[in-house]
């Protein structure tokens, strides 16, 4: 065992998205879902272990009681894996803004399981890890095999777990995020969406789309992957609005980059929107017209980041502390 280990983990963009959870405690969805993980932006996370007590900081802030109680949902069942007691100190660092909807929890989980591994000297598998970094956040079960993934429901703990797709090489996948700042509650929104009266349909019709995001990530299919993933936003979102809070993520620059993508469409310019559970917004195109794109999002007066596909979590040998 090591006791000291340093990770990266890129966040995620939904593609088919998971909304629910039949299993709370061990964050257990009701169906499968695909995420694509979103480079250059990255969570760098420092584990070490046999200290006493628990310890935890995220860009320089001590983490509050209740994500200290996430981290340990990670933590504990790994350190029994090891037959480990002793405490841990973790430092987290985004190079990115938390809370907008560009998936830092699914980064930070992912990270801190890979590094909780190596720290513990756990010899297992991504696919491993990933049932561990789920427990945190069910996307970061997605982040630790990264590029593009799919998180299997599965019968229970287990085999819940999530699995790379491959994807070609010279895949032409250029991802604009348009920032758009409001506070997101993807813990409450979960909960709520069982009080939707489109939550059933959309447990059926989730298993009929799922093999064909993954068809078109094996082909190479951006275009197909982007419809897909807006038709997939509207639903999930449609469920959101519908729940007995009447959630209403989206803000009115969410909207306008909506509206925007949909005219760039009109004058063929091929892009695509995708919303997680918050109001930022992936715009999906290739790399000829994702100069065009960017453009016309910072028209409306928005910041934006760049991405394109990142690659699973690994770890290295910069440490935090």
């Amino acid at each position: 065992m090591s006791e000291k280990a340093s990770a990266i983990a890129y966040p995620i963009q939904g593609l088919i998205k998971y909304h629910g959870l039949r299993d709370e405690r061990l964050r257990l969805p009701f169906h499968d879902s695909i995420s694509v993980c979103t480079a250059p932006i990255h969570t760098h996370t420092t584990v070490r272990f046999g200290q006493d007590g628990d310890a935890a900081r995220i860009d320089g802030m001590p983490v509050p009681e209740r994500d200290m109680e996430r981290i340990k949902d990670v933590i504990d069942p790994m350190r029994a894996e090891a037959g480990v007691s002793s405490g841990m100190r973790m430092e987290s660092r985004n190079d990115f803004r938390s809370n907008i909807g560009l998936g830092a929890s699914a980064s930070g989980f992912a990270a801190l399981a890979v590094a909780a591994a190596a720290a513990l000297g756990l010899e297992i598998s991504l696919e491993e890890i990933s049932r561990f970094a789920r427990r945190g956040a069910g996307s970061a079960a997605r982040a630790v095999t990264g590029g593009f993934s799919r998180w299997y429901a599965g019968t229970g703990d287990l085999d819940s777990i999530s699995r790379s797709i491959p994807y070609p090489e010279d895949l032409d996948l250029a991802i604009l995020v348009a920032l758009v700042p409001a506070h997101k509650f993807t813990d409450a929104a979960h909960k709520d969406v069982l009080t939707s009266p489109f939550f059933k349909a959309r447990l059926e019709y989730v298993p009929t789309v799922l093999d064909r995001m993954e068809g078109a990530i094996r082909s190479g299919d951006v275009r197909e992957i982007g419809r897909l993933a807006e038709a997939d936003t509207l639903l999930l979102h449609g469920i959101t609005m519908t729940g007995a809070d009447e959630m209403v993520l989206w803000r009115p620059e969410t909207v306008s980059v909506i509206l925007e993508v949909q005219a760039m469409r009109r004058e063929g310019i091929p892009c695509y929107f995708s919303i997680d559970t918050g109001a930022t917004v992936y715009v999906n195109t290739d790399r000829e017209n994702l100069p065009a794109v960017r453009r016309r999002v910072a028209a409306l007066g928005l910041d934006t980041l760049t991405c394109s596909v990142g690659g699973e979590a690994r770890t290295v040998p910069d440490h935090l502390f």
